[in-house]
């Protein structure tokens, strides 16, 4: 039996300024790279085209052929993977393993399952921190517990970022120490029972001048005012260290998204019952109406409201959705229709290509009213304000609505002011 080392690739598609594989590549020899397509996650996915599995497909391809200037190869395999350890603990003798650490309950529990099984076979389960600048515990209020509210834990959060010296971590490519080898078969698509999408994946990469100019543009969504990152930092085909560096000299406001995105990964982390439930338990007394004829409407983008009918279209389109718009469909799903948020967060969970558990609960109940440093229940978008704010023009409504303005476009399944008085007493109510 071969003597290998493994590292397993997750949620950090590259070799660039990877921490666990750099780790791995610096300290041990016969590194063998690993990545496991999950059929625990896999099984559970209803579009056999989902756009995730092709990027993730084709992300795989490419560090297979990076690691040829290495002599090395990317070991893939297709199963649970509880059951693969197993079978390359048989196959290999593991000596340690290297990966980076995720923080979505159902990874925990994996990696926990792992552990042991490890463990168990006298290996070592070496974690890092990768997919977030800081994590877990590293960003405290006064009396050592978490923040609950996003201002304060964003100016500790700047604080300790402008106090670190954070390098990028490269390797070596002098050293050989991945395992040589001839490189290894890649499971297709079709042998795991999907298909090839035909949806765009945005471009890897850093648009300096749009990031200079992204508080001026990213509310507007008929301009290219936004970087379309989301994917690849889900993914970590782009080292979020990297992105943040490049954005603490470009543009606050562009920086300030990705604090939130780790505010809302260390809120799901300290508080996993929100997957399901309300964070302020208190909003699970709601008596949503929950209809399901007005939700199939939101979802098809046929409310009568042009740009929530042009979001929805969006993202059943491309599986993207402009950021101010997804607020803006959010609150109308949970307001005007007084729909469960959870009916909307799993439908964007369906859709969205960028779709990340943690940042979805959290706009979600953001919008909602439920969740931590939410805005109040009181206040309801108006789609019509929002519209003459970010699309005066009317150019992102003509392009995802195109009977817009004719009679073919159906009238509003609901009176805005109506609406919103409704909402507002049912919280109210429920709340009191």
């Amino acid at each position: 039996m071969k003597k290998v080392s493994i590292f397993w690739f997750r949620r950090d598609l590259r070799l660039e300024d990877n921490t666990g594989l750099y780790h791995a590549y610096e300290q041990e020899k016969n590194v063998l790279p690993l990545f496991i397509f999950d059929r625990n996650i896999l099984d559970e996915l209803e579009d056999k085209k989902d756009g995730r599995v092709t990027f993730i497909h084709n992300q795989i391809k490419k560090i297979s052929e990076d690691l040829k200037s290495f002599d090395s190869s990317l070991l893939v395999k297709y199963g649970k993977p509880l059951e693969i350890w197993q079978q390359l603990l048989e196959e290999y003798e593991v000596e340690n393993v290297y990966t980076n650490r995720d923080y979505e309950p159902y990874a925990k529990e994996r990696d926990e399952a792992v552990k042991k099984l490890l463990k168990s076979n006298g290996v070592q389960f070496l974690d890092f921190k990768d997919q977030v600048v800081f994590e877990k515990d590293e960003i405290q209020n006064g009396s050592g517990g978490f923040y609950k509210v996003f201002t304060p834990y964003s100016k500790v959060w700047l604080d300790k970022f402008q106090k670190s010296k954070i390098e990028l971590l490269t390797l070596d490519g002098r050293k050989k120490n991945f395992l040589k080898t001839d490189p290894f078969d890649i499971p297709r698509l079709e042998d795991m029972g999907f298909e090839k999408s035909d949806l765009e994946i945005p471009a890897l990469e850093i648009d300096k001048p749009l990031i200079r100019n992204y508080d001026k543009t990213r509310n507007f969504p008929a301009q290219n005012g936004t970087s379309r990152l989301g994917i690849h930092l889900r993914f970590g085909t782009i080292s979020v260290r990297k992105l943040a560096l490049e954005a603490v000299e470009l543009n606050k406001t562009y920086l300030n998204e990705l604090i939130w995105r780790e505010f809302y990964m260390m809120i799901l982390y300290h508080n996993t019952a929100v997957v399901d439930k309300a964070f302020k338990s208190q909003y699970d007394q709601i008596p949503w109406r929950n209809n399901e004829e007005e939700f199939e409407k939101w979802c098809e983008g046929k409310t009568g409201y042009p740009i929530v009918d042009a979001g929805m279209r969006e993202l059943n389109q491309t599986g993207y959705m402009h950021n101010r718009v997804r607020m803006i469909v959010a609150s109308f799903l949970t307001k005007h229709l007084l729909i469960d948020w959870r009916w909307g967060e799993a439908y964007f969970a369906k859709k969205l290509l960028d779709f990340e558990l943690s940042s979805n609960n959290g706009g979600w109940q953001w919008a909602a009213g439920t969740g931590t440093d939410a805005q109040p229940y009181f206040r309801v978008f108006n789609p019509e304000s929002q519209t003459e704010k970010f699309d005066k023009d009317l150019k992102y409504i003509k392009k995802w609505v195109p009977e817009f303005g004719t009679d073919k476009y159906p009238d509003p399944m609901v009176d805005h002011k109506s609406a919103r008085l409704r909402a507002i007493d049912t919280y109210k109510t429920a709340l009191n």
